[in-house]
């Protein structure tokens, strides 16, 4: 049984909960998670990669059971979420990794790239955006309307992605299965995101969404300049980033691994096995010594 330490550390003044397991000299994986779970989602994953990697799976900032320090207390960015996950990496001595990057996981993930290119030795992405092409047009609406402007209106319209329905509904759409998700990760993240305070963090971050985008020339510059290994597997059923944003990836990056399974957004739950073996082969080859 691979042991998994639950630590906390502190970066900037503020605690960051992470996951770590695996030997400290192996290749070093971060797994960055999205919206609106944690390292809660990777629970399962890590000791199946631990056994070869050094795996690494921190709480951004507003989530799980990292700090969540109010608006007017620390100022919700993906520049700022990046910043904290740099911070936690460099105070673990950590300088060389691959990135795992699930929806809200990508944009920092791409910040940490765009800042240290040589950093990154692989990037694995499960329905993590780059390219306009993944946007689900009917999804995406709301937010890009919040982004443009904060008023009863849109927020009456964005609110609702707070709840338990949508919630539930990230982690259910597109599953053929449905029972074989595990209803605890929807409550799970629903009891968190409901922290008091906590709805006004997640509405920053929704409108901070849109500064995102613009930084898609700049990435696909450095996956050109790079041509860092990469695989995109992807639940081909997500009604939020389409599979076309898997496709893009072969644009910049034409050695690049897609691989499209029959599942949703939060595909680790539902199709954990395929997934593993997919990660394992890519990175026996991505990392092995030259």
């Amino acid at each position: 049984m691979v042991a998994i330490h639950h630590r906390f550390t502190e970066v900037d003044g503020h605690s960051v909960f992470y996951r770590e397991a695996g030997p400290h000299d192996a290749p070093t994986i971060v797994l960055l998670h999205g919206y609106p779970t944690s390292s809660h989602m990777f629970r399962r994953l890590i000791p199946l990669l631990a056994e070869d990697y050094h795996v690494i799976a921190p709480d951004h900032l507003g989530f799980g059971l990292s700090a969540a320090p109010g608006i007017d207390e620390f100022d919700y960015s993906f520049d700022a979420l990046a910043r904290i996950t740099s911070g936690l990496l460099a105070s673990l001595g950590v300088t060389r990794y691959a990135i795992y990057v699930q929806d809200y996981g990508a944009p920092i993930g791409w910040r940490l790239a765009l800042e240290n290119p040589s950093a990154v030795t692989a990037i694995i992405s499960q329905n993590g955006n780059a390219y306009d092409a993944g946007f689900v047009e009917g999804f995406w609406a709301d937010v890009w309307a919040w982004a443009e402007t904060q008023d009863e209106r849109t927020e009456a319209a964005i609110r609702p992605a707070l709840g338990r329905e949508a919630i539930r509904w990230q982690y259910l759409h597109g599953v053929p299965d449905p029972t074989l998700v595990d209803p605890e990760t929807w409550e799970h993240d629903v009891a968190l995101v409901s922290r008091p305070g906590n709805d006004l963090v997640q509405l920053q971050l929704f409108r901070d969404y849109a500064t995102n985008p613009p930084l898609y020339p700049a990435l696909h510059e450095y996956f050109r300049a790079s041509q860092v290994p990469l695989l995109a597997v992807w639940g081909e059923n997500d009604e939020i980033f389409g599979p076309d944003g898997a496709r893009a990836f072969s644009a910049d990056l034409p050695d690049a691994r897609i691989e499209l399974l029959p599942g949703g957004h939060f595909l680790l739950e539902s199709h954990l096995d395929e997934v593993t073996a997919v990660i394992r082969d890519f990175l026996g080859a991505a990392l092995a010594p030259e």
